[in-house]
């Protein structure tokens, strides 16, 4: 009997117990909410949960270079890159973009109001010595921020107008808000937020601001207990016209936030 009943406890009214995929991804594809509407028709066609872990980049894919998590959604292309390139990732695809703007106090002690060159609007902070918030986590944001002050040889350390939040996105920008700071977003998150903020969108439309997100699987030849299968059934749904067609159409508050363009080459 006992035998029977363990049988009978893997299924559920629906079929089998359903499998688990773990994914890390960034904080600002969570709190968008486009991974619910991207994800759900993967799960019910594979009869699986996806276990979202929402961190920074950097963090992303550190859970992927230690195998715990099976796939990851990150936005730091050199970083993806050197995962792939260091054996702990595999078949790396783009799959969307938007882009980072900068946001800055009623005012604009700093005059960025209406460039468009983010360096030229870094150079023009660090010369004010206006308060700029870093996310300092070493998220996707936090390396384009770094990327931007590296271009202009300078390297802002934490003191009287620059500080390192090392929080989310989301907590970074409030604080930024209360401070009347200075700071780098990428759209989606700004859009979440708007209505909710005193800082102005000051800056945008920078090559330079360009947000490119990757999705990658963890390498089995690393850790031979991934769902290295059920990674790559994920990555051949988020490539498809059908998911790039959910990913155009996902809208908040009227305006779209991510734009679909899966390059669908192994890397």
């Amino acid at each position: 009997m006992a035998a029977v009943f363990l049988f009978l406890a893997c299924f559920t009214n629906t079929g089998f117990a359903k499998e688990s995929l773990k994914l890390a991804t960034t904080t600002s594809t969570q709190e968008a909410g486009i991974l619910d509407h991207i994800l759900e028709p993967f799960e019910k066609k594979h009869n699986v949960n996806v276990y979202v872990i929402a961190v920074g980049t950097g963090k992303a894919l550190k859970l992927g270079e230690n195998g715990d998590v099976d796939i990851v959604l990150v936005h730091a292309q050199k970083a993806e890159e050197k995962f792939v390139r260091e054996k702990y990732g595999v078949n790396r695809r783009q799959l969307m973009y938007n882009d980072f703007i900068i946001l800055g106090p009623e005012g604009d002690p700093a005059g960025i109001t209406g460039l468009r060159d983010a360096k030229v609007a870094f150079k023009k902070i660090h010369a004010a010595e206006k308060l700029f918030i870093s996310r300092g986590d070493d998220s996707g944001t936090h390396k384009k921020e770094k990327s931007i002050w590296e271009q202009i040889n300078i390297i802002p350390q934490p003191g009287s107008w620059y500080y390192e939040a090392g929080q989310g996105m989301s907590t970074t920008l409030r604080m930024a808000d209360e401070k009347d700071a200075y700071v780098l977003v990428d759209r989606g998150t700004y859009i979440d937020h708007e209505d909710d903020l005193s800082l102005k969108l000051m800056v945008e439309g920078d090559k330079d601001l360009f947000n490119q997100y990757g999705v990658i699987a963890v390498n089995p030849d690393k850790h031979n207990h991934v769902k290295h299968e059920l990674a790559m059934d994920l990555i051949t749904w988020l490539t498809s016209v059908e998911c790039q067609s959910m990913i155009d159409g996902y809208m908040m508050r009227g305006h779209r936030l991510f734009m679909a363009n899966t390059n669908k080459q192994v890397r």
